[in-house]
């Protein structure tokens, strides 16, 4: 059983700006950030399909602190997707930018390959986090 997550949010901003936001690694750094301490995650992304990366954090006792990624698809300023691997879950997140006009961007995510309804509802939770702290570096 695979199950997937589905989000959407509305940001105030360019399209470009928020594209920026999901694919510098210094942004990325700001905004997608260790849950329990709120540091941000040193990595070294890269919108290069095949581009292999990681996310690193302080590791806990539940976890090693590593994210593993490969880049799969890039369509600037419109669409990104990456794997997502952290100890036995390997997923996919996809990243869809729509300019809805006066201001305003949505950005929307599939994240799918979750193999229990922990890490769905855990995945739920960091990203809705994480997009609150977007909007922070968006309005840098």
């Amino acid at each position: 059983m695979s199950l997937a997550l589905s989000l959407d949010f509305q940001y105030t901003t360019t399209i470009e700006k928020l594209w920026s936001a999901l694919t510098d690694s210094s942004k990325l750094a700001k905004w997608v950030a260790n849950i329990h301490t709120g540091e941000g995650m040193d990595n070294d992304f890269e919108p290069v399909v095949g581009h292999r990366f990681q996310f690193r954090t302080q590791p806990s006792e539940y976890w090693d602190g590593i994210i593993d990624g490969e880049v799969l698809t890039v369509d600037a300023p419109n669409r990104i997707s990456y794997t997502w691997a952290s100890g036995e879950e390997k997923h996919t997140v996809t990243w869809t930018l729509q300019d809805l006009g006066d201001g305003k961007v949505n950005l929307h995510l599939d994240q799918t390959g979750f193999s229990n309804v922990h890490g769905l509802e855990g995945a739920k939770y960091g990203w809705s986090k994480w997009c609150g702290d977007l909007d922070k570096v968006l309005a840098q």
